[in-house]
């Protein structure tokens, strides 16, 4: 087994050293995005026992797509620095992982729309954050006319309105089940509290993205990409103190810590009008929580887009579907506009 190194390493290495050579003269872009651990930048060498290796998109104009396809088919050498150039995992058979397409037939194929049409809101809400990202993290190794640099821009971060409709989803997540930590605590209800408590943090966390504008990765990744967040510097201890604590007073702590760590970095980002960041008691109940429903009218209030306030406050299709046979299958995501549609057609 050769030492390992990165993935985009390898894949770079594979494209400079090699696939640029098969395609000689032929005009074309390079880079390696999509799926993958590599792709994030999360690989290590046990990620290289599945479905790892030199992987390469290659753009091509139309006309070259299939003469492309039949120079790597034939011209590919079967190892390169030590690794298989052909590989395959689970039910994926062996073969090269050389992709070969448009651009706008690759982005049509893995994100359900071609962006260079426009991005509608409706495109926005349905798209997985791991799609988006499998599409502006990666690396591009060629890109003479700046197409790939110029999708990957027009994708790097959600339009205002729609980031702050998704922050006032966030908040409503949070403000639906703030006031249950406490209550089944108080019932006995251990397990309860603390899977009530694991959902706060795990919504917490996807609120630190938003705050931070980056897209979050699909659960394998959450609490990796998390780390390197700027909020992780302040919330990743009580965190964790939330979701191991055994006394409910530890837990409501470290969730006060949190929710209000939380109300201060919104208050920061300036994009709605400045709400206490305080806690309070949740009615005249022993319970104190920070009352999230200011935050998602303070968001709700900043939003100008009249389809996106008449929503009902589901979010994107990461807020409401929990899936991963949805998020993950392309298949499936026009279904998810289509609710979006309905709900647009309705308003």
């Amino acid at each position: 087994m050769p030492d390992f190194i990165r993935g985009l390493e390898l894949s770079r290495a594979f494209y400079e050293e090699v696939v640029s050579d098969i395609l000689g003269v032929t005009p074309h872009a390079a880079a390696r995005l999509g799926w993958g651990s590599d792709v994030l930048g999360f690989d290590t060498e046990r990620s290289t026992d599945h479905g790892w290796g030199p992987c390469v998109n290659v753009y091509v104009a139309s006309e070259h797509v299939h003469n492309v396809r039949r120079l790597v088919d034939t011209d590919l050498p079967d190892t390169f620095r030590g690794w298989p150039t052909r590989f395959g995992w689970d039910d994926i058979p062996v073969s090269h992982h050389i992709d070969v397409d448009t651009v706008a037939g690759w982005l049509r194929r893995h994100l359900g729309f071609d962006p260079f049409a426009g991005i509608t809101t409706c495109d926005w809400l349905a798209t997985p954050q791991q799609i988006l990202l499998e599409v502006t993290q990666g690396a591009v190794f060629h890109d003479p006319d700046g197409r790939l640099a110029a999708v990957r821009e027009a994708l790097a971060w959600y339009p205002n309105d729609v980031w702050l409709w998704l922050m006032a989803c966030q908040w409503r997540r949070l403000d639906q089940e703030e006031p249950f930590v406490g209550r089944t605590a108080e019932l006995g209800d251990e397990i309860g509290s603390r899977v009530l408590t694991a959902r706060l943090v795990r919504d917490a966390m996807r609120l630190c993205f938003l705050q931070d504008g980056s897209y979050a990765p699909y659960a394998k990744w959450l609490g990796s990409a998390f780390r390197n967040l700027d909020p992780a510097r302040t919330l990743l201890d009580p965190m964790l103190v939330a979701v191991t604590a055994s006394r409910i007073d530890e837990r409501e702590d470290a969730l006060v810590a949190i929710v209000e760590e939380l109300a201060r970095r919104h208050n920061m980002l300036g994009l709605t009008a400045a709400v206490d960041a305080s806690v309070r008691q949740f009615h005249a109940r022993p319970f104190r929580v920070l009352g999230s429903h200011r935050f998602v009218d303070a968001c709700l209030a900043s939003v100008g887009d009249p389809w996106l306030r008449s929503l009902p406050l589901v979010g994107s299709v990461d807020q409401w579907i929990d899936s991963s046979d949805v998020l993950s299958e392309q298949d499936a995501l026009p279904i998810v506009r289509g609710a979006y549609e309905i709900w647009r057609d309705r308003a």
